[in-house]
């Protein structure tokens, strides 16, 4: 069984996927204001993902162009929307081998990346992914609701079904 917070990294996994159903191409790359684009949001959280749980947990990096394009503070583009989604699934097919191993010890840990030690605690880094999901999750659909588009998920999905709580 998997660690409870891995169990709500991929609920809400599911959920970003779940609020970009139904969105084309051409929308997702619509720049409204200064915000980025969806595609953009989509290859970013790639980005953390192979950061924080491939590279972090002793692999290389997998998808150098999400590594250069999309970190914090890469400057903003219009990404395709089909190649955005590609690498997601590729990074987190990538990443959820490691998740598997994840441990209450594990989340006590620093990382090390390159000889050097990773500040804060996995724990943290783990949290710190879930609730930049929601962030953007959040900017996508009123990004969304901007562009006029309707039938949008309305609240949170079946946690109590998919991802209660559970103690670790």
């Amino acid at each position: 069984m998997s660690h409870p917070l891995v169990d709500q990294l991929r609920f809400t996994r599911a959920e970003f996927m779940r609020g970009i159903e139904g969105l084309t191409d051409v929308d997702a790359r619509v720049r409204l204001g200064p915000t980025n684009c969806i595609s953009w949001n989509v290859g970013h959280l790639s980005w953390q993902e192979q950061r924080y749980f491939i590279v972090y947990a002793g692999g290389e990096v997998l998808l150098p162009a999400i590594q250069e394009g999309f970190a914090y503070q890469a400057p903003a583009s219009t990404p395709p929307l089909p190649e955005m989604i590609d690498a997601w699934k590729t990074i987190t097919r990538a990443a959820d081998p490691w998740l598997d191993t994840v441990t209450g010890a594990m989340l006590l840990e620093h990382a090390v990346s390159g000889g050097r030690t990773i500040t804060p605690l996995r724990g943290n880094l783990l949290q710190r992914t879930i609730y930049h999901y929601w962030y953007h999750n959040g900017e996508n659909q009123a990004i969304r609701q901007q562009l006029g588009h309707t039938g949008l998920p309305q609240f949170v999905g079946d946690i109590d079904g998919v991802a209660p709580y559970r103690e670790a």
